[in-house]
Parts: structure tokens; C-alpha cells; sequence
């Protein structure tokens, strides 16, 4: 049995569904993250399963229990906000001890669970700081220890990375991946942000106005992802428009504005069916006249723009019909760079098992 479902979960505000006959299931000790854009439902989710909002219609259970009824302070659940709400007129030690102290633990036991917390989120030296005079990071993980500190069978994070810059904020994903996995609490994260998501998750539900779109590991997201909504906001991708000319051979044959492509089989796909081809900057190769012949897809072109991203560089390639592909290449080679300017002559190609086609 899953440790948290929702089952056909409904939101109204007024005529504005804000969550449209959801359900999820998520499992013991999983780091499951809610990932949509603004609008799209997830934080009234998370509001929902933490009890500062109710349904309209729908069941949301912890271990078979349905929740509904039972208010925000009587659930073994924790929320860590984007603000961190850390009571500044209190020390780091005093914030971890809060809820200790509100569920009435003896003074032995508060000491020894705070110091025990301090130590896990390495502030033991900060115990004695104000929230004022200590860093982003450090505020972070007073915030994350508090709710930690007796152990709720789930927690719950609100873009509780979205105010750090981004070096820290990196530092951070790995800290709360190695910390989900020492404590082994399962965590519902909410965020825009899909590398973050992609980074932190065992499994991400992608939302689009109120509903599921897919639920899926995030290398089964990121490389098959469920329609044009799913494809376009996970990473960075290039789309065609298409039609499938034919359906068979282990392939599928599509006529797009650029030429003929061929693109790996698609099941239900049939002869005449519009869609798109949905193919990755990455998997996209750039070279001079004469290369990449070898592969089934390759087109004429020219290189538009560029822009040098340090480890990589994207490449917006111009091909004769005036439709534009991104081609992401590793600044890897020693030397130079830069391999081509705007304005260059290139051949664009990809192999044929790659990219997809989507019909919906």
C-alpha cells in the first residue's frame, strides 16, 4: 500500500478549477516532486495534503487513512516554505525545539533530539545564532531540521530552494538528496523549476492547468515524454510539425517542412496522422558540407546565432526552408571554443532512432 494517495482530489476557487480530479499515488520514503508551471495546481496540492486547504471533492489518504477530516496541527505531516519561517527572536536551537516543545517532550529529550538534528544538517556550531546572522543556506537547513526534528511521516517543500542563488541552490539539491536519504522521511517537493526536479527526483508528476499530464521517472520524462506539453517544458527541445507518410518497418516515415524524416515507431500511429517531431538539442550533430551523410537525417543550413554557455555551446541552425534547429555541443576539446560563427554554411543531421514523434 502506498503511503500517500490522492484519489479523484478536486479544487474550486469560485468557476476556476484549480485542481481537476487528480490522483497520485506515492510511496514510503520516495522523493516525489510536484512540477508545473505557475497556475498549474501543485502548490494548492500541497496546501491540501498539508491541511491548509480542503478538497471540493476526492480522498487524500496516509496510510489508508483519509486525511480530510483531520486538521493541519493533528497530521504527522511537516511543510518547509520558500520564506523558511524561522521565528527570528529565537536562536537556530530554539527554532529546531519549536515543535518539541509544542508536543510537550521533556527537556532531556528536546537537548539530546536537537543536538542529534544539529549535527545531521552540520550547524552544531550555530546553535546559539540568530536567524539574522546566519547565511541563506544555513537558514535552509535550520528549516529543514525543524521539521525534521520529530520525524513526520511526511514533508512537504514548497520551492524551498527558490531564494537561493543559484551556486548554493545547487549545493543544496545535493544536500537534501543525501538528507531524504539518511532520514528516509518520503518528501513532496513543489517546484518550477524542471532541472531541479529532474536533479532531486525519484519520480515527478508534470501539471498543466490542474491536471496530471505524466507521472514518470525523470530519464523516462526528459527522453519519452507523454505529449507536446510534457516534451516542450521538460529541457530544451526542438519541434517540428509533421505528418506520418508511413506507418511500418520498425520505423516511422514523416513529411515535415524541412524534408523527409525518419523517427523511431510510435504505437497507435497510423498513415496521415499530424503531429510533431520532437527531437533534443543534444542529439542534434552540426558539421561542414560532405559530413554526417551517414545518417538518414541530415539537412543544409545555416548557423544563425550562437551562444557560448561555458561547458557547452547551442548552435540555432537556419535550414533552407527557413525553419530553425538547436544543436547543443560539449566545449570539451582543448583550444578554440567556438567551432563555428554565424553565418557558416553546415549540415545538420541525427541519427534515426532518435527524437519522437507525438501525435497529441
Amino acid at each position: 500500500m502506498a503511503l500517500l494517495e490522492l484519489r479523484n482530489v478536486t479544487r474550486r476557487f469560485g468557476d476556476f478549477v484549480a485542481v481537476d480530479d487528480v490522483s497520485l499515488s506515492i510511496e514510503a520514503g520516495e522523493f516525489f516532486t510536484l512540477l508545473g508551471p505557475s497556475g498549474s495546481g501543485k502548490t494548492t496540492i500541497l496546501r491540501m495534503i498539508a491541511g491548509f486547504d480542503l478538497p471540493d471533492a476526492g480522498q487524500i489518504l496516509l496510510d489508508g487513512r483519509d486525511l480530510v477530516a483531520t486538521p493541519a496541527e493533528k497530521r504527522p505531516i511537516h511543510t518547509v516554505f520558500q520564506s523558511y519561517a524561522l521565528f527570528p527572536h529565537m536562536t537556530v536551537a530554539d527554532n529546531i525545539a519549536f515543535p518539541l516543545k509544542m508536543a510537550h517532550h521533556d527537556t532531556a529529550e528536546i537537548s539530546r533530539r536537537v543536538a542529534g538534528e544539529l549535527e545531521q544538517v552540520r550547524l552544531s556550531g550555530k546553535a546559539h545564532a540568530y536567524p539574522h546572522e546566519i547565511s541563506g543556506g544555513e537558514k535552509q537547513r535550520v528549516a529543514l531540521a525543524r521539521a525534521l526534528v520529530n520525524r513526520p511521516r511526511l514533508l512537504l517543500l514548497d520551492e524551498s530552494l527558490g531564494a537561493l542563488d543559484a551556486k548554493l541552490r545547487e549545493e543544496m539539491q545535493v544536500e537534501l538528496i543525501n538528507l531524504q536519504r539518511e532520514v528516509g522521511i518520503t518528501f513532496v517537493f513543489v517546484t518550477h523549476a524542471q532541472v531541479e526536479a529532474l536533479a532531486l527526483s525519484h519520480r515527478i508528476a508534470v501539471m498543466n492547468h490542474g491536471r496530471v499530464e505524466q507521472v514518470d521517472e525523470p530519464s523516462r520524462l526528459y527522453g519519452f515524454p507523454k505529449n507536446r506539453f510534457v516534451a516542450d517544458f521538460i529541457g530544451n527541445i526542438n519541434m517540428i510539425e509533421a505528418r506520418v507518410e508511413e506507418a511500418g518497418h520498425g520505423h516511422l516515415r514523416l513529411a515535415a517542412g524541412l524534408g523527409e524524416i525518419i523517427a523511431p515507431p510510435l504505437a497507435g500511429a497510423s498513415t496521415g496522422d499530424k503531429g510533431v517531431y520532437a527531437i533534443r538539442p543534444e542529439q542534434v550533430r552540426i558539421g561542414v558540407h560532405g559530413e554526417l551523410t551517414e545518417l538518414k537525417n541530415h539537412f543544409e543550413g545555416e548557423v544563425h546565432s550562437l551562444l557560448y554557455q561555458g561547458d557547452v555551446s547551442v548552435y540555432r541552425v537556419r535550414l533552407a526552408n527557413g525553419a530553425m534547429i538547436e544543436a547543443l555541443l560539449p566545449n570539451s576539446a582543448p583550444g578554440r571554443a567556438e567551432l563555428f560563427e554565424a553565418g557558416d554554411a553546415v549540415k545538420v543531421g541525427w541519427r534515426h532512432d532518435a527524437g519522437m514523434f507525438l501525435n497529441d
